[in-house]
């Protein structure tokens, strides 16, 4: 038969093992956690040093853009209105001028026509050949 002596040998040593893992295994989880505290301390006084101050620069880097933006855009708008403004101005001038200049040659024209009408009168009127003299306006 077996030797019961060997066996609880055998047993008594694999419970040792099965205690040592066990152990091994708290160790390695309270290692673990250690090393996490110390990680996450790291990145807070990491975080405190050297983000916070790069995320106040950068903070007033982006205030300092929405205020340019700010300004731009109202700039913008003033430009836009200015130039649109100058275009009416502009159209209505032309406009003014369009109809002074249409004014000034209609006057021309019916000058021109007038002393064309005239001329073509007085040449029309000595081209003309003179009435024959009648017989009876000689006797």
């Amino acid at each position: 038969m077996v030797d019961l002596h060997t066996t609880n040998i055998l047993l008594g040593i694999m419970a040792a093992v099965s205690v040592l893992e066990a152990l091994l295994v708290i160790g390695m989880g309270i290692g673990g956690f250690i090393a996490y505290r110390r990680v996450m301390q790291l990145v807070a006084d990491l975080e405190g040093r050297q983000i916070a101050p790069l995320r106040e620069k950068v903070d007033a880097i982006l205030l300092d853009v929405k205020s340019v933006t700010a300004r731009v855009s109202q700039q913008s708008e003033r430009v836009d209105h200015a130039i649109s403004g100058t275009m009416e101005r502009v159209d209505e001038t032309a406009d003014r001028v369009r109809s002074s200049v249409r004014d000034k040659v209609a006057q021309a024209v019916g000058v021109v026509r007038g002393v064309r009408a005239i001329l073509v009168s007085i040449l029309h009127h000595d081209s003309r050949p003179k009435p024959p003299a009648t017989a009876a306006g000689r006797a």
